[in-house]
């Protein structure tokens, strides 16, 4: 059924909304174990990268490690994944050498391509001797959701809500993460 024992994907998961959810799914199809690899898991493990220095700045990363880890299992269950089908992990992208600390050396590493970005990590993975699957590889206008786009939407408070898993919702709820976006944005 699985095509492989243990899996790796990651991700920001800067709220996790529906698009990261299909992506997560179908690394989990290929896998009968998933590792999600949270990627700048704190500041310490966040550092700017020239293929896109966007990803470290604060504003890109307003919400915990934690918050997200709650986002992301909250996800996978309401799914109806079972907890023994997944670990939730840090995963410091930018800090290679560290990656053997949080997943298994012979898992496949999976993600998908829409920028250089992408294929800077592609690079990496395959340098480092990783297994790797590129589950899809598009072009950045196809994308679809950013987690930029659903941040804007929350600040605004309208339109949000249906691009979210139901329990993104309810976390989003329950750690008071628009005020906080709001917050920040005026000070």
């Amino acid at each position: 059924m699985y095509i492989y024992e243990r899996g790796v994907i990651h991700g920001r998961f800067q709220l996790l909304h529906n698009d990261h959810l299909k992506y997560i799914l179908a690394g989990k199809r290929l896998a009968r174990h998933l590792f999600i690899g949270i990627t700048n898991p704190d500041p310490n493990y966040t550092k700017t990268d020239e293929a896109d220095p966007h990803r470290s700045a604060p504003d890109s990363n307003p919400f915990t490690y934690y918050e997200r880890y709650e986002m992301v299992k909250e996800a996978l269950l309401y799914e109806g994944l079972s907890p023994k089908d997944f670990s939730i992990v840090p995963l410091p992208i930018n800090f290679p050498a560290l990656y053997y600390y949080y997943c298994p050396r012979d898992a496949v590493y999976f993600l998908t391509i829409y920028d250089e970005w992408g294929m800077k990590k592609f690079r990496t993975f395959k340098e480092l001797g990783l297994q790797t699957y590129v589950l899809w590889k598009r072009p950045k206008e196809k994308k679809g959701l950013s987690a930029t786009m659903v941040r804007r939407l929350l600040k605004e408070g309208t339109g949000w809500e249906q691009l979210v898993p139901p329990p993104v919702r309810d976390v989003v709820m329950r750690f008071h993460l628009r005020e906080r976006l709001l917050q920040k944005s005026r000070g």
